[in-house]
């Protein structure tokens, strides 16, 4: 046995080896000593190899899934060495005979199918990037719905496409594995090396037309040799860890950059699309207005959330889609409620095709054909928007499926194949058969008991059974005379003679002993045949079945937006070909949506960039007042305008924007030596190097990581260029007071605000964005409000003064001035006493009072009370 395991673990050794004994998978040597650590598991030791223990550890196999989802998540590929006979078979062959074992897969992060093991409201991508010559290829597919794209990629792209994919494994030459290890794995994924060899476009080719079984690839588009290098890859990599079973993959897509805004690594991470800035879900926008009901809907609604599209034809559709379920309100409850009875096709069809599916898959295809008929009829003779009639198509032809479906299955089958009892009562009459005779053997008997009873005229003739002979007759030996002469001597055949009964048989009684001890298995063995027969019959059907479940999908998109829209009052964004950017009462959606638990209201702005106006805008103002969610709220609305969705505004209009890009916020990188002044440059120089004129910029702080005057010119130059050289639409936030007066100077710039209230030495927030500028940044006063220490603050002001009035009157003054002022006082200054506010006689009386004790007619006196005490104050 020992000598197998090491051969088959040769054969795999990056891999994690799961060998199957019996109800058991156990892992021998180092494998074991790895595996214990990481599942948190004993380490025994079994026998001995070349003198030494073997170490050893093993998990149930009825509990593997958890282990290996354990296993995958840090970062372990596991293959899984399953028994390919029966022990019995192995023992013909001899008592030392070792059962016929091997790999029949590989577990890789990006070749994931249980249902336990992923997440149902994500994709699980597995990605490759090739280069052939100077062309780059990006391919990707998740083998658990048969979505397979690819579009061409330079290598300066890689890095912003892997970030809108999120793939959870990557596969690249060997070659090139180090150089893009770092990268890969910042963005949570694994880098999976492979032969140059896998990469070979001819070869890959060859591959996809064997997988598709065409003689030419023509038929799903037009592909660059860097595509097809791409996609063998995955296509061979496939083969490798499924061990032959390829998945049901639907037939490639190669997608345009160019039809999709461009949105860097950067960029999602500030904006928190689909995950906030620690890497959860929480309080990412994806979280705050996902309403679907389906896994496939919720994965279709990140996909377009994390690809908004640049081409005005596909946003106007999606929206006239989604604008057809906020005007029907009807219509769009009724379509919700029926696709909460729709399970996971995708992920349930993919699982049937690679044969790891079960009985409750059958069913799921089941439940989820029937609902899309039912939708297909309700939706029909409706004048419908064409994605809406797309869908409604895609819906319809699947009745004589359903029919085979509906009569096969029973209502609530188990989860394994193996554990039987899925198929219904009816459907095959061999199969009721066994299962009369499995479940009502004892019956059966009684009944032929009476029979020969009746045939040989002995009532007290019984059937019994024991170990020895299995099931026999049984008679007194007077009456066993009768049954040993003819006719009957050639009917009832003589087995055994006791001393008080003569035992026999007959042929039939033979036949169903026999048939009663393999009942229950030959019950399960068809079982499994009509398991295979079903799955066939929905495999044939796998390209309609495939189209049903997009159309299902997007019937919950449409419809998951519109209740959003309804739900927070937002409205259709008008989009055209135009530069123009004009948004009313504009609000963020995942600050409102948290103000509201607190019971706060949001306050909506506005925001101009058109050409007519100004297409850059200057911020300033204090910090906490409001510009970040501003600036975040704009871009979000952009996004979620050309995602196809309506938008949490007024109004709006937006001229399709060609990419967006944020540089809000920063932090330090010392794994690769960068300090937060280094990751801004880095960032903005991104910006400025790639934006085009169709661009949405938004900025924060530029050149706060550095000196004033370092910091004050690179924003002042950052400025000219996105004016001169951009030409792009932006929002630049700054506290350098200095740059409001390039609004004078550039054409294309204008002022803007966030108003705030000073009070009594302490400031009010006001959160509206109005034309001008700030007159200063209220640092003081927001350090109060953060809590400082009364003396801090009060020597923070003296500092403020002194520095303001030695600006004022030039750089020598300043330098005197702060020769009067001493970085370290002996004794800490002492803030200044409170002001204590004049006692207030309606303030007074108004605390006096106990409202509940009044009655209306001393309510009415107080008023008149009150009065006269305003009055007099």
């Amino acid at each position: 046995m020992m000598a197998q395991y090491l051969e088959i673990k040769a054969a795999h050794p990056d891999a994690l080896l799961f060998y199957r004994m019996g109800d058991f998978y156990e892992m021998f040597f180092d494998d074991a000593v790895e595996a214990a650590a990481a599942l948190d598991i004993a380490l025994t030791k079994r026998g001995k190899h070349q003198g030494a223990d073997i170490p050893m550890c093993g998990v149930p196999v009825h509990a593997a899934e958890g282990y290996l989802l354990t296993l995958i998540r840090k970062g372990f590929r596991v293959g899984v060495c399953e028994q390919l006979e029966d022990p019995a078979e192995a023992k013909k062959r001899g008592s030392k005979a070792v059962v016929k074992r091997d790999v029949v897969r590989i577990v890789t992060p990006g070749t994931l199918t249980e249902e336990s093991l992923l997440d149902a409201r994500r994709h699980n991508f597995l990605a490759a990037f090739a280069e052939v010559r100077d062309e780059g290829a990006l391919a990707w597919v998740d083998i658990s719905t048969g979505e397979f794209r690819v579009m061409p990629c330079a290598r300066a792209r890689l890095a912003p496409e892997l970030a809108r994919l999120t793939p959870r494994e990557i596969l690249l030459p060997e070659a090139q594995a180090e150089e893009f290890r770092e990268m890969v794995e910042e963005l949570g994924a694994v880098v999976a090396p492979l032969a140059r060899a896998s990469f070979d476009s001819t070869a890959g080719a060859e591959r996809l037309q064997t997988l598709y079984k065409v003689a030419d690839l023509e038929a799903f588009g037009s592909f660059g040799r860097a595509d097809l290098s791409a996609m063998g890859a995955i296509v061979d990599y496939l083969e490798l860890t499924q061990k032959g079973k390829l998945p049901l993959l639907r037939p490639p897509v190669r997608e345009s950059g160019a039809r999709l805004v461009q949105i860097d690594a950067a960029t999602r991470r500030n904006l928190e699309l689909t995950r906030n800035l620690a890497g959860g879900r929480d309080n990412a926008l994806l979280s705050v207005i996902d309403q679907t009901v389906t896994a496939g809907g919720a994965r279709l609604l990140e996909r377009r959330i994390s690809s908004p599209s640049a081409d005005l034809e596909d946003v106007t559709a999606r929206l006239d889609a989604v604008d057809r379920a906020v005007t029907d309100v009807d219509l769009c409850e009724a379509v919700r409620a029926a696709l909460k009875q729709v399970p996971d096709l995708d992920r349930a069809l993919s699982r049937l095709a690679l044969d790891r599916g079960g009985p409750r898959d059958l069913t799921a295809i089941r439940a989820g054909l029937e609902q899309a008929e039912t939708l297909a009829e309700s939706l029909s003779g409706q004048e419908l928007p064409n994605l809406w009639t797309d869908a409604r198509q895609a819906l319809q032809g699947h009745a004589q499926v359903c029919g085979v479906l509906q009569d096969a299955l029973e209502a609530e089958p188990p989860l394994l194949a193996r554990d039987g009892g899925f198929i219904a009562t009816g459907y095959d009459a061999e199969l009721d058969d066994l299962r009369k005779l499995r479940d009502e053997g004892r019956g059966v008997i009684a009944g032929l008991q009476t029979q020969y009873a009746e045939e040989t005229g002995i009532a007290s003739l019984k059937v019994k059974h024991n170990n020895v002979l299995g099931y026999f007759i049984e008679t007194t030996a007077t009456h066993a005379e009768r049954m040993l002469a003819p006719p009957l001597a050639d009917r009832f055949i003589h087995r055994q003679t006791t001393a008080n009964a003569i035992r026999f048989t007959t042929v039939e009684l033979s036949e169903m002993e026999t048939k009663i001890l393999n009942a229950g298995g030959g019950a399960l063995e068809l079982e499994k045949r009509l398991f295979e027969r079903l799955r066939k019959v929905i495999l044939d059907r796998a390209a309609e079945i495939g189209s049903c479940a997009r159309a299902l999908s997007q019937l919950d998109l449409y419809t998951a937006l519109a209740h959003v829209a309804r739900r927070e009052d937002w409205t259709r964004p008008q989009i055209d070909t135009s530069r123009d950017f004009a948004v009313t009462g504009g609000r963020h959606p995942v600050v409102e949506a948290a103000l509201k638990v607190s019971g706060s209201p949001f306050v909506a702005n506005g925001c101009d960039l058109s050409e007519e106006a100004a297409p850059i805008w200057l911020l300033t103002g204090p910090n906490m007042a409001g510009k970040s969610t501003f600036l975040r709220q704009n871009a979000l609305i952009a996004v979620l305008a050309q995602a196809g969705s309506f938008v949490p505004a007024t109004s709006a209009k937006i001229g399709l924007v060609s990419q967006v890009f944020s540089r809000v916020g920063a932090s330090d990188d010392l794994a690769r030596g960068r300090s937060t002044f280094m990751v801004e440059m880095v960032e903005t120089a991104a910006i400025l190097n790639q934006a085009d004129d169709r661009a949405l910029v938004i900025l924060d702080e530029i050149g706060r990581g550095t000196s004033t005057y370092d910091g004050l010119s690179i924003a002042w130059a950052t400025l000219e260029h996105l004016h001169g050289a951009n030409r792009c639409r932006a929002l630049f936030a700054t506290h350098y007071h200095e740059l409001t007066a390039l609004a004078g100077q550039l054409p294309g710039v204008d002022n803007a605000t966030v108003a705030v209230k000073e009070w009594d030495g302490d400031v009010i927030f006001l959160h509206e964005v109005r034309q001008g500028a700030a007159d200063r940044s209220y640092g003081v006063q927001v350090a109060k409000l953060a809590g400082l220490p009364p003396a801090v603050v009060a020597r923070a002001r003296v500092v403020l003064d002194m520095l303001e009035k030695g600006d004022r009157q030039g750089k020598a003054a300043t330098a005197e001035l702060l020769d009067d002022l001493p970085l370290f006082a002996t004794a800490p200054a002492e803030a200044p006493a409170p002001k204590i506010p004049e006692k207030d006689p309606v303030s007074e009386a108004l605390r006096a009072i106990s409202p509940d004790e009044l009655s209306p007619r001393e309510a009415l006196e107080l008023i008149y009370k009150l009065k006269g005490l305003s009055s007099q104050g």
